[in-house]
């Protein structure tokens, strides 16, 4: 649909007219004149100027001040509706890659299945339900490191997650340099409320930043963190002669995490099995709500250098016609 941005303007339309009946003419005794005996030399000229030809002069002048004043109230063409997310979080993924989650423990469609392929299966449901949120993801284990800012396009996170491998950061868990690093990305988001859900199935065992010390900065900024410890309790190892039962998550610092949890404002999960994993991700958009609430943005494109351009062409048609009247001769 067309709209006009300056739809006042349309009240000068009827101004030349104003003009024409309020303003007294002009004095003849002001305008030059030419003294001779006889108009007979003249009759052509001036019958051509006052019949039919006057008239289409006037009309074109008149439809050249119309496009001036169209152009003047901004014509625009609004095109069709277009959703817009709203920003309503700003949540950063935190995944550990170190080696100890390469431990095959967790099942997912009835095969036995290493922690971080659990945690890509059930993630990325996750994040396709956080529609509204800017998301981001780091990936650390000796450091971390961004591997996607904080964006509106799920499907890349989900597919740069999914192609994440063992090992890629290093075998060693550095979890207070991960949430620094997500204390620093945070800084300057746009998001009402920033959230760290931290994935990790061991202890801090590198990095410059103490755990703690870290969750004290992020609690300063008003970053909510959510440590998800990962791991089952009990893992049948099978040796050549039998097989024992052990403790895959012994070196889970439960301890630090809950802190973590309690100085940032947020709630500390574990995670056995992969459907402990899927309801805690529920439980996450529970505790951070989805927003619901919609803006609709509508493109517009002007069009006043349209009836600009023919009021200009007009007037030049009429400028032509004064230069050079029909019936002169060379």
């Amino acid at each position: 649909m067309i709209q006009f941005a300056w739809l006042w303007m349309l009240i000068l339309l009827p101004l030349p007219w104003l003009v024409y009946r309020l303003m007294p003419p002009a004095l003849a005794a002001e305008e030059a004149a030419l003294w001779v005996p006889s108009l007979l030399p003249f009759g052509p000229a001036r019958q051509q100027k006052s019949g039919s030809t006057g008239r289409w002069q006037v009309w074109l002048a008149v439809l050249c001040w119309l496009l001036l004043v169209v152009a003047g109230a901004r014509p625009q063409w609004l095109g069709s509706p277009i959703e817009l997310p709203v920003s309503g979080r700003d949540i950063v993924l935190a995944v550990d890659l170190s080696g100890s989650m390469q431990t095959e423990d967790f099942r997912l469609h009835g095969e036995v299945v290493d922690r971080l392929t659990a945690l890509k299966s059930v993630a990325d449901e996750f994040i396709q339900r956080r529609v509204g949120d800017r998301l981001g993801l780091i990936l650390f284990g000796d450091q971390p490191y961004v591997q996607v800012p904080l964006t509106f396009d799920r499907a890349t996170l989900a597919q740069l997650l999914d192609e994440a491998v063992l090992g890629l950061a290093g075998e060693r868990t550095a979890i207070g340099d991960a949430i620094g690093l997500a204390v620093k990305r945070l800084q300057d988001g746009q998001g009402e409320q920033q959230v760290l859900i931290l994935l990790t199935d061991g202890a801090n065992t590198a990095g410059q930043l103490s755990p703690l010390k870290a969750a004290e900065l992020a609690g300063r900024q008003g970053l909510k963190i959510y440590p998800v410890g990962i791991g089952a309790d009990r893992m049948e190892v099978r040796t050549f002669f039998f097989s024992q039962t052990v403790n895959p998550s012994a070196d889970l610092d439960e301890e630090t995490l809950q802190k973590i949890a309690e100085q940032t404002g947020g709630r500390y999960f574990r995670a056995r099995n992969t459907e402990e994993l899927a309801e805690i991700y529920r439980e996450l958009d529970r505790l951070e709500p989805i927003e619901h609430e919609q803006k609709v943005y509508r493109p517009k494109s002007e069009l006043y250098p349209w009836p600009l351009g023919g009021a200009l062409l007009l007037s030049m048609a009429l400028l032509a016609v004064r230069l050079w009247p029909v019936g002169r001769r060379p």
